[in-house]
């Protein structure tokens, strides 16, 4: 997979995720087997650049590259000088956000809201292109509803734009993440362009990999909530598509291990008070599957301090080995 003149390891690719897919979360994704981790969102607004927020998202200290970010917003000029800030910032690839159902994002015409606005679609493209010398990516859905669906027109607009790569999220706007991804429309938008579609949507597992590669002809896979608690899935489908055999379940010696790496990544980036309470989901996800898993989840969302997170995760772990 090669975007621009940034080769990649493979067609995995981590979806940006807001709230989950930061600094800690990306190098593990990458370590394990993904090609890509594309940065959350970050807003267009120049006022919001300062932003305690906004910073936080826009850290890569110590992450390996190509770094990708994410911007959305409505705005073409706006958005075009947010693509340039981010590279001058040290941004390798941009990314514009055309696939996020969120209200908040939506009701700002933002988002999946602008795949209903096709001129403006390609007003917002052909800015961003024009603005930066790195290579621009796009997501997107497969329309505003299943009324209108318009990922083939909106794909032309993009390849005519010049942007190089578009992943395609298997939903319309309203279908929010409800329902099946719509693979039969992702194929459609893979054999109407040449830029490389990757494919997003409803993948577990790596024999779901396999067959969504197989019956859309993507270039590559998008993989988002399947990664909660498990960074080692892009490991498990890179192995999975290149032998047709499954890497055994990591044990749970290893799980603790990359536990403990990104609750010390979650700390060191948002600082003890934020980290730990950022940590408590990622604690419940790693921890679903295991013995008395839901226990420990119900006790460690209501710890205050990071030094007792890290003991109940010590005393967690070490009952498993036990």
């Amino acid at each position: 997979m090669q975007i621009g003149a940034h080769v990649l390891r493979n067609g995995l690719f981590v979806a940006p995720m807001a709230g989950v897919t930061d600094r800690p979360f990306r190098i593990l994704a990458r370590r394990y087997g993904a090609g890509l981790a594309v940065s959350e969102m970050v807003s267009s607004r120049p006022e919001l650049r300062g932003s305690r927020k906004s910073l936080l998202r826009l850290d890569h200290a110590g992450e390996p590259g190509p770094v990708s970010v994410q911007i959305a917003g409505a705005d073409p000029a706006m958005m075009a000088d947010a693509a340039r800030c981010n590279v001058e910032r040290g941004a390798q690839i941009i990314d514009i956000n055309m696939g996020c159902p969120a209200k908040k994002v939506c009701n700002v015409s933002a988002g999946s809201a602008l795949l209903g606005d096709e001129p403006l679609v390609a007003r917002i493209l052909a800015a961003v292109v024009a603005a930066v010398a790195v290579p621009v990516t796009l997501k997107i859905r497969t329309g505003p509803d299943p009324q209108r669906r318009n990922a083939l027109r909106i794909a032309r607009i993009a390849e005519d734009a010049g942007v190089r790569l578009l992943a395609v999220h298997g939903r319309t706007r309203a279908c929010g993440f409800g329902g099946h991804a719509e693979y039969d429309t992702i194929a459609a938008v893979k054999a109407a362009v040449r830029i490389p579609v990757i494919a997003n949507g409803d993948l577990e597992t790596p024999q779901e990999a396999r067959a969504v590669l197989e019956r859309t002809g993507a270039d590559g896979l998008m993989i988002g909530r399947a990664a909660f608690g498990r960074p080692w899935i892009f490991r498990e489908i890179e192995h999975f598509l290149a032998t047709g055999t499954e890497l055994p379940p990591p044990a749970p010696a290893q799980i603790e291990a990359v536990v403990r790496e990104h609750l010390e990544g979650l700390y060191a980036l948002y600082g003890e008070e934020q980290g730990l309470r950022v940590a408590r989901k990622h604690l419940g996800w790693y921890t679903r599957a295991l013995p008395g898993g839901e226990g420990f989840r119900q006790s460690v969302v209501r710890i205050e301090a990071a030094a007792r997170q890290r003991d109940a995760v010590n005393d967690y772990f070490g009952r498993l080995a036990a």
